[in-house]
C-alpha cells in the first residue's frame, strides 16, 4: 500500500469510529470526526499531512492513490 491509500483508509476508519462512538458512548465523540475533517481540509490546502510524514519516515512507499 502507498502513503496516500493508508492516509485515506485511516481517515475513513477514524470518521466511522467517531460516528459509532458518538452514537453508542457519548455525543462529544463527534468532535473526533470534526478534527479529522479539519485535518483533511488543512492538508488539501497546505499540502502537509502529519500522518503521511510519519509513514514516509517509516519507509512506506510514496505513490499516487488515484
Amino acid at each position: 500500500m502507498t502513503v496516500d491509500k493508508i492516509v485515506h483508509l485511516v481517515a475513513g476508519i477514524m470518521i466511522l469510529v467517531s460516528i459509532a462512538l458518538s452514537h453508542f458512548v457519548h455525543p462529544y465523540w463527534i468532535g473526533l470526526a470534526a478534527f479529522v475533517g479539519l485535518n483533511l481540509a488543512q492538508s488539501g490546502i497546505t499540502n502537509f499531512c502529519p500522518l503521511s510524514s510519519i509513514l514516509k519516515k517509516a519507509g512506506v512507499k510514496d505513490g499516487n492513490c488515484c
